[in-house]
This record gives structure tokens, sequence and C-alpha cells, in this order.
């Protein structure tokens, strides 16, 4: 029977009566009504709650008898009432007798036992156990406890029964007390009512059997009267991507269809509701507390969500259309824009006296962890009273207790260390190469999770990175099917990354090379011992930077490193790491470029030391930013012409006597004691890095040394060449300069090319501003 809205915007089919007589036939086909109503969620499916209960720490919901009668039909609700009357009444005999025969406080009425179940299997580190004689209760324990440790566990567990959760008629709900969700709207909003949407027969089916079991467990009930009405969607319910063979026997990446999930479209609602901005942990940071432990409880929340109970005030903006009704929710369910951030600040007040010692949280996902197992039974206990005590249920089948090792947020924790999930991996490790943009960006987002594995994670992934550039064409080349081949190996050879110690300094080794930067925060446990790895990070260049001096670009590399790996470092010793010798020069500095200038103010918080290291023993930092490429073999030339031969000739550079002094405090054989002098008085100005020598210059900036075989050709360049101009000898010589290159007589040479080159003769004069395009 139809009932339409008071505007006459919106539908709604009462078919409660079909909904409740297919509860009762699921519920009580084998028992008596008496039986049925022996628990209190059987009565609150229908939107009725008995006065004279007590109801402290679960919400009221809203009596359907009183708000929702212009929906019913007469004949209907007479019949309902009568049948509600005597559930009550036999529960309220129940209740009395109960009370009467055992006053004490700590007796509580058992739990209608969980129907028979089907258990999935286990991998052969776990097992089942079971807190009852009749194993209708299991749980899932480590395999390789011994027999006492075993009997520890599960007398813990049958404790705290109460906090473990085997169907959904078992969520009482979090105490509204602790934690309530709220929705506020954004001012000056108008109520958006929409339309529900067509379902086809298998469709239909699905959402009545949610209706029906949500309706059952008093999560949801009717309502007619909403100002805020969602339209139900539902969608595919698929499991994790996997790899299946097509037609062609290829192996494809996939993912199976399972069931389908019913869920409510929020997004209107969502554009005009207040946002919670409550944060989320660090995965790195929650993984690196995790790691080093000998035990682990790892606990997930049943439908956690759903625990948490809404305000009555806001119960009807959740209103949801669909072909059996209209009908709005008294606890928070999935795609409200805030539910996450209410979830976590509710299990943060729950936890916040346990959290730095025993358990770490992350939505519904909590670890328990500690050193011995007689310690992480006693903190599994604590964790445990606590759920009871808040009515927090757990889920029997997400909850592993007493591991050794485990998956948190996608990755292995142990106490070797973090490492990649195998199962995972695995999975990528099998997949073809990707033929759309599409599969490209899926596979760059699943690697991309496990980046801090990688080495050169952004230098390898650059092929692939071009294909998601706009205005790109697909063409998934050879360098494309390489880079795809590398991350794949190199995932399947990730290492295991280690927990930082906040005793020791950290070590950061940096490197850059002409297009990409990286670099590696390790720790030593001791002298002379190998660094053992945090965490990797690199990435690329754009066009402006490739361009810097080699200077600049170590530099950057160094800045690039103490900014991503800034949480590790501030307040800590650290040692970087740098094949570049010249560097340990800036910081004494007193003028420089604006660029460098700006850098070092950026390094003055960090407790800095900078040691070189050559390049073949920096190669962990050297690795992330080069790529070996194989040099192509030149044919040997039998006949080479005389002429030729003549231009070749071997000359000593200029800074030949410089660099012996620098490197070794070597003077030339038969030099004078004022040529040493000499050359003591302008060694302070120069700096050695194997194989090359620096020249710090007047204006503070320090640029590489060439010898003068060389000279002639940077000339040609910086005057001749197409960008060069063909300007007078001074701007030439300032752009040699600007090029990072040095040699002592650049302004004599300079002005001697200038005047002897031949387009610049004819043309009369060299070029300058005046001769200038304009702009």
């Amino acid at each position: 029977m139809k009932h339409p809205t008071e505007d006459y915007s919106l539908f709604g089919i009462d078919l409660l009566d079909e909904i409740v007589e297919e509860y009762l036939q699921l519920n009580s086909s084998s028992e008596d009504i008496e039986k049925f109503a022996g628990g209190t969620d059987e009565i609150s499916c229908l939107g009725v709650v008995d006065e004279e209960a007590d109801h402290e720490e679960v919400q009221d919901l809203p009596n359907y008898e009183d708000n929702h009668s212009d929906i019913v039909d007469l004949d209907l609700e007479a019949e309902l009432s009568e049948l509600l009357d005597q559930v009550r009444n036999q529960e309220h005999l129940e209740c009395t007798k109960d009370a009467t025969s055992d006053p004490s406080p700590v007796t509580e009425k058992s739990p209608l036992l969980p129907p028979p179940m089907e258990l999935k299997p286990l991998p052969s580190h776990l097992k089942y156990a079971y807190l009852d004689k009749e194993q209708q209760l299991p749980i899932i324990i480590a395999n390789n406890l011994h027999q006492e440790q075993e009997d520890k566990l599960l007398e813990v567990l049958r404790q705290h029964k109460k906090a473990m959760g085997w169907k959904l008629a078992d969520l009482p709900g979090i105490n509204p007390s602790i934690c309530m969700h709220r929705i506020l709207m954004e001012e000056e909003i108008k109520p958006i009512r929409q339309q529900q949407r067509r379902l086809n027969s298998t469709l239909l089916d699905v959402v009545k059997k949610e209706v029906t079991k949500l309706l059952a467990t008093g999560i949801i009930y009717p309502i007619s009267d909403s100002q805020w009405v969602s339209p139900v969607q539902v969608v595919p319910k698929k499991s994790g991507i996997t790899v299946m063979k097509n037609q062609q026997d290829e192996l494809v990446p996939m993912r199976i269809q399972n069931s389908w999930r019913v869920c409510i479209d929020y997004r209107k609602l969502n554009q005009t509701t207040r946002k919670d901005h409550f944060p989320l942990p660090f995965i790195d940071q929650v993984l690196e507390k995790l790691v080093g432990k000998s035990h682990y409880c790892f606990l997930d929340g049943f439908s956690g969500y759903m625990q948490i109970h809404i305000a009555s005030e806001d119960q009807y903006k959740t209103t949801f259309t669909c072909p059996f009704g209209t009908f709005a929710y008294t606890h928070m369910p999935f795609g409200l824009c805030n539910a996450s951030s209410t979830f976590q600040s509710c299990m943060i007040s729950i936890f916040s006296d346990l959290l730095q010692d025993c358990m770490e949280v992350f939505m519904d996902d909590f670890t328990v962890y500690a050193y011995s197992f007689e310690t992480c039974l006693s903190n599994l206990s604590k964790v445990l009273r606590r759920c009871i005590d808040t009515n927090l249920v757990l889920n029997f089948e997400k909850c592993h207790f007493m591991v050794t090792e485990g998956i948190v947020l996608g990755h292995l924790v142990s106490n070797r260390g973090i490492e990649v999930d195998k199962s995972k991996v695995n999975i990528i490790t099998s997949l073809t190469n990707p033929t759309s943009v599409r599969e490209v960006h899926s596979f760059l987002g699943h690697v991309g999770f496990y980046r801090r594995f990688i080495k050169n994670f952004s230098k390898l992934a650059l092929p692939l990175s071009k294909l998601l550039q706009k205005d790109v064409e697909f063409n998934f080349d050879q360098h494309c099917i390489e880079a795809f081949q590398e991350l794949k190996t190199r995932l399947t050879s990730a290492p295991i990354l280690q927990a930082p110690n906040w005793d020791l300094p950290f070590e950061l080794m940096c490197d850059a090379s002409n297009s990409a930067l990286g670099a590696v925060l390790g720790q030593r446990a001791r002298v002379g011992q190998p660094v053992h790895v945090i965490a990797y990070a690199s990435r690329t260049m754009d066009p402006a930077q490739q361009n810097y001096t080699t200077t600049e670009k170590e530099l950057l590399a160094i800045v690039f490193a103490l900014d991503k790996f800034r949480s590790y470092l501030l307040g800590s010793k650290i040692i970087v790491f740098s094949d570049h010798a010249a560097l340990r020069y800036l910081l004494k500095k007193p003028d420089a470029k604006p660029r460098l200038i700006r850098w070092m103010l950026l390094l003055q918080e960090f407790d800095l030391e900078i040691k070189d290291k050559k390049g073949a023993e920096n190669s962990m930092a050297d690795h992330l930013s080069r790529i070996e490429k194989e040099s192509e073999p030149m044919p040997i030339r039998d006949e080479f012409p005389d002429e030729q031969l003549l231009h070749i000739k071997t000359a000593t550079p200029w800074f030949a006597d410089i660099c012996n002094y620098v490197a070794a405090s070597h003077f030339p054989p038969e030099a004078s004691r004022a040529y040493k002098d000499k050359i003591r008085s302008d060694a302070k100005y120069y700096i050695w890095d194997d194989p090359y020598l620096w020249r710090l210059c007047s204006d503070k900036v320090i640029r590489r040394c060439i010898p003068d075989t060389e000279t002639n050709s940077v000339l040609q360049f910086c005057h001749s060449a197409p960008g060069g101009g063909h300007y007078g000898s001074t701007r030439t010589a300032r752009k040699v300069l600007d090029y990072g290159l040095y040699w002592p007589t650049i302004f004599r040479d300079a002005h001697q090319f200038v005047s002897t080159c031949e387009r610049c003769q004819k043309a009369g004069m060299a070029m300058n501003r005046r001769h200038e395009m304009p702009q």
C-alpha cells in the first residue's frame, strides 16, 4: 500500500508485514514464540522499546507505534501490537524470574548461541580454538603455543567473552556517553529529498535481505516524515586484485565479484555537512612502533562503524529510500563523510591511556604487543576489559591472538622488521604488461605503496609516469617494458626495514645524478658494523633543476633528504655522507647565491655533520640516482689519418701543482721557495674531489677547474653555439662562470676568442643589448 508524504514528492511502499513474517520464519521455525522472545534484540527490530527495561548503555529507539502509525495498515498494526504484547509479557516474566532467583549483579542472562557457521581455512601458523564445550564460539590463536600458554590464553578469553562477537545481533553499540556521531550542517542549507532508484529482481532480493537484517538488529527503523532522503545503491562486492587466465590463456589482472554490497548514496548530504578533520595516525610511525616485539594480538572491530550511535536529533538525516519503504539509521552507517573521523576519535578516547604502553589503534584495527607472552597476555586482558566496559565488540573471524607476526596496514610486522606483504607482491609480479593508461595508473598505485622499500623508485618508474601525462599517446615501448619488469623484480627482493633507535645518530647518504635525487636513511648499531636501512627515498628533478651545477644538485639532494625524513632527524645527531667534498665548505661561506643561501638556512635547524665519501663507497645512495647503462662497443679503426694524429697532444694541466699539494701536500721537485709559498697561499681556495679540482671564487661560488685543452671548446659553446648569441668577451666569460667552470685566464682567453670570431668580424662588432631582439 502506497502512502504519499506531506509534500507528495516521495512515495514509500509499506511491506513491513512481509518483512516481519519472513523474520519470524527465519528465527522461530524450530522454536516457539516464547523462546524467540528470550533476547531483546528481536524486540528492537520493530522499533518498540520496553519502558521498564534498563537502557543506560543503549540509546532508546524511536517508538514506531507513536511516530509512524500513519503509514501502517490498521489491520496489520493491530496484529503486530497483539504479537508484541505477548513477546514483552513473556520477556518481563523471564527477567523477573531471573532477578528473583539470583540477585547477584555478576549473574547475567546467557546470550543466545550463534547459529552454526562455516569456518574458513587458516594458514599453518594459525588454528581454531573454542570458548565453549559445544564448540559454537570459535576464536583464532597461534599454532605454536605451548599447552600451558594456550590454556592461559583461553582462560583470559573466556573471562572476557562478552568482548567478542559472532553475529550482528551481538552489537549493543558503544555507550553513547563515550561517543556519538553528529551530523552538523552548513549554514543556510536546504534539505534534499532524492527519489529511489530502479532495481532488478536480483538486486531487489539483496536489498530486502539487508533491510530485514538491519531491522532485526535495531540498526534502522521505518520513517516517513524525513526532510533528508538518500537513495540505495547496490554495488558489486569484489575481492582484492587477483590474476586469472582469459580465453587466450593469458594471465590478466581481475577482481572477483563475491557478492553484492548495499550502500547509501550520501553524496548530497556530505556536500552540505560541516567537515570534521580529526587526524589519522601516520602508517610508518604505527609500523615502526610495532617492530621488534615477540608476541602480537591483532584485533578488529565487528562492523566498527555500526557500533557508534547517531544522535537522536540527527538520525532523520540518514534516511534512505528503497522499494520497501524509507528507513533511518540509529547507528552510524558507511558513506558519511565524517564517519572515519568520529570512529578514530572514539577509539582514541576509549584506549587513550593504553596507546603509549601496549597497543596501537588505526581505525578498527587494534594491535596489542609486548616483548613476552605474559606481558602480552596482561595487556590483552586490559584491552578486552576496556571493550566490555564500553560495549565495543570485536570480530572473532579477524582477531588473531598471540602470533609472532602479522599483516598490519598492508605490511608484514615481526621481530625481524617491516616487510612487504608477500601475498600482494606475488599478485603484482604475475601481472602482464599494461594495455591502457588505467592499468598503468593501477600498477603504479600498487607498487608505489611500497616505494619506501624500492631503491630508485622515481627513476625506475619515470617511463611509466610519462604515460600518465596529459595529451601523451599511449605507447608501451621497450623502455616501459624494462621499467615494468624492473619494478616487479625490485619488489620481490625488497629488503627488511628496521625501526629507528632514537638513542643512536642517524646516517644520511645522499647523491644526485643528472635527472634524479637519491637518499638512504640508516643507523649503525656500533662502530664497524654495517648500516641497517630505515627507509629509501628518491625523486626526479624538473627541467630547471637539471640545469643546476654539480654542487647545487648535491646540495639539493641533501635538502630533499632532510625534508623527506624531517620527522626522524629533527633533534637528532645527523651524519651526512656525500661524494661531493665541496659541500663541507658551504656552511662556512659568508656569501653565496640566493638559492644556496636559502638552502643553507634550511640546514641550520638540524644538528648536521657533512662527511665526504667517494661514489664507489656511497653505493646505496648512488644507486638511487643512477641506472647503469651498458655502453655500445666502438669499432677499432686500423686506418687513421696522420694529420689527425698530429692534433693529439698531452699537456700538463695548469692546476697540476696545486692539485698535487691539495691532495698529497707534494711540491714540484725544482720549485723555488717563493713558488711554494704561492702554492700554499692559493691552495686554501681549492678543493680536491677526485677526479676534479674545485675553486672557491671571489663571488663565493665553487666552480670546477678545467684544463687548457678544454677552454677552447667551452668558449666555442658559450659564444658561437646556437644559445651563445655571439656576445662580447665579458659576457661570454660570465656565461662560462655561470656554467660553473673556471680557469685563471678566462677573461683574457674570452677576449682573444671573440676578437678572432669570423662572424663577429664580418658583423663589425660583437652582439650586445642594443642588438638583441625586442621582448
